[in-house]
Formats: C-alpha cells, structure tokens, sequence
C-alpha cells in the first residue's frame, strides 16, 4: 500500500512553509510520499492530512478531507488554537506517535446549509463551524424567524443569527455570548447577535432538527459560511440547516483533553 501523506498550508503564514520544507524529507527518510496539491492527495488517497496554521486553516483542511474520509493533524502556528491538537514545538514528536497509530480519529458534527430561493434550491453548503446572518445596513434590524422541523419557534429581531456546530461554540458564537458546547455533544447552537430583544437568548437543539431560518423583517441579509463563501438573501427567502451526512475526521493523540484547551486559551488559572 502506497504511504502518503497531504500537507495543507497556510500559504500567508511564513512558518508554515518553513515547517513543510523539514516535514518533507523526515516522510521521505521514513518511506512515505509527501504531496501538497489536493488533486493529487485525493488521487493517489492519502492516510491523513496535516495542516500547518490554524483553527482556520484545520477548519479548511477537514472541511475538504470529510468527504473523502481523510483524517487531519492540526498543528497550531497561530494564537488561540481551540481545534488544532498540537504546537509547532510538539510537531515531530507528534508525528511519531501518529506513524505507530498510537492516535485516536474524533470525528465531528458538520452541517448542511440549503439556500432557498423561489421554493427552490439555490446553493449548498457544507460547514463545519457555523452559518453566520448578518444584517447589511447600519439603521435598521433585521428579524430571523427560526422554524425547528416545521414548526415556528422563535424570532430573533437582532443584528443577525448564527448557527453553529458544537465546534463552532468556541468561535464567532462564543464571542456573541453563547455557550461552549463539548464537541461530543451531538447538537447545534442559535445564538443571536445583539438581540433586540430580552427574549431572544441562545438555543441548542438536538442534532436531528431541520432548521430552517426566515428572513421574516428586513429587506435583506448576508449568510456567511464558515466564515469563506457569503450569500445575500432578500426578504422570505430561507436556508435550511441540518446535520451533513459526512463528518470531519480529526486526529487526536490524547495529549489534551477539552477541559484542558478551554483552560488553557481562557486562561482559567483558578485550579492550578
């Protein structure tokens, strides 16, 4: 079986090209082919993909590798890193515990968003943080009805909506003032935008909820997914979010358990 081995960069980060030119020959010297162009990486199936940046850049490499089953190394070379599972420092020990399978595959809830346009499909997307409504205009509120299977809800006369995996907890929702949510929660998180409204709080429901969001007020709205690909969506259109069939695989080798990392990138020293 041929061994190979995907290298995603972070193209603007300097380090990251400077960490793949010594990962190159470490694989070689061990027998395994490097590749960093994703046709090939898909063609020729490699074991498991590395990402050299990021949450950002892990979030772009295990987006892509879900589907086609390929598991993902984080190594983090920015600054908060709540998804990557090392430090740059850690890398090539790291990849030795990875080469003896001493690692464990996570895999994590993705969502599919359908846009709506004239009671037809429009666009898909595939994310793995979350969908993000914002309102364009700086004078004026936008309200997003949430329907939950079929059935209205909640409205949210807000700033805007996200829609986020448990992953996506610790980025844009978290900073809006939703919950963390443990990645081994089967679940997805509302949580509204500066809310113009003391009734419109965060809301987690089960993983098995169709949601569909309505842009019930307002002339339109921006949907943002995973903070790459946006949409305008005017007044009545809807998008419809429920779990994807595929899930981001991520490879994890125990050396930081969740409770862990959100200590650390919070910063919570009460219990040491």
């Amino acid at each position: 079986m041929e061994r190979v081995v995907g290298l995603w960069l972070n193209m603007s980060k300097p380090e990251a090209q400077t960490f793949s030119l010594q990962i190159r020959p470490w694989f070689e010297s061990r027998g395994w082919d490097v590749l960093t162009e994703w046709k090939e990486i898909i063609e020729h199936r490699a074991q498991f993909l590395i990402s050299l940046g990021g949450d950002g850049t892990l979030l772009q490499a295990a987006r892509e590798g879900a589907s086609f089953g390929i598991p993902v190394l984080g190594v983090n070379l920015g600054r908060l890193g709540f998804l990557c599972e090392i430090e740059r420092e850690d890398l090539f020990n790291a990849l030795e515990k990875v080469l003896s399978q001493d690692y464990k595959i996570e895999q994590r809830l993705m969502l599919s968003a359908v846009v709506i346009r004239a009671g037809a499909v429009d666009q898909t997307h595939i994310v793995l943080n979350d969908v993000v409504f914002s309102r364009e205009s700086t004078d004026s509120v936008i309200t997003l009805q949430a329907n939950l299977s079929g059935e209205p809800t909640i409205s949210y006369p807000a700033d805007g909506l996200i829609v986020a995996t448990p992953t996506g907890s610790t980025a844009y929702a978290l900073s809006a003032g939703g919950p963390i949510i443990s990645p081994n929660v089967q679940a997805i998180l509302l949580t509204p935008l500066a809310a113009h409204s003391l009734s419109a709080r965060p809301v987690v429901v089960s993983d098995l909820e169709e949601i569909e969001i309505i842009l019930a007020s307002g002339k339109q709205c921006m949907v943002t997914f995973d903070g790459r690909h946006s949409v305008r969506i005017c007044s009545e259109e809807t998008v419809i979010i429920k779990t994807a069939k595929v899930k981001a695989q991520l490879i994890r080798l125990g050396s930081r358990s969740f409770p862990q990392v959100v200590r650390e990138k919070l910063k919570d020293r009460w219990h040491e």
